[in-house]
């Protein structure tokens, strides 16, 4: 079992981003947060399923050169969205 708190391993985002692909598609998924924010109660489910069930506190850090950390998850998690970077891991 996974630490609370921690990112899905790579078989997992897979399957994250799978499900997302099926369902509500990534797009919609980001679109909701860019038009509602993280308070969204869809939004912070899929966060927190993106987290083990725990959406981490900021800042969190990133191994990217040009964005070395973000402020919080959100600011991270819309980052992704507008790069269309999905599969980005911190």
């Amino acid at each position: 079992a996974q630490e609370p708190g921690t990112p899905l391993s790579d078989q997992e985002y897979h399957q994250f981003f799978k499900f997302l692909r099926n369902t509500i598609q990534v797009r919609t998924a980001c679109e909701l947060r860019e038009l509602y924010g993280c308070k969204n109660s869809l939004v912070e489910r899929l966060d927190e399923y993106e987290n083990h069930g725990v959406i981490p506190s900021g800042p969190i850090c990133s191994e990217l050169p040009e964005n070395p950390f973000f402020l919080n998850f959100c600011t991270f998690s819309l980052y992704r969205c507008i790069m269309k970077q999905y599969f980005l891991k911190v």
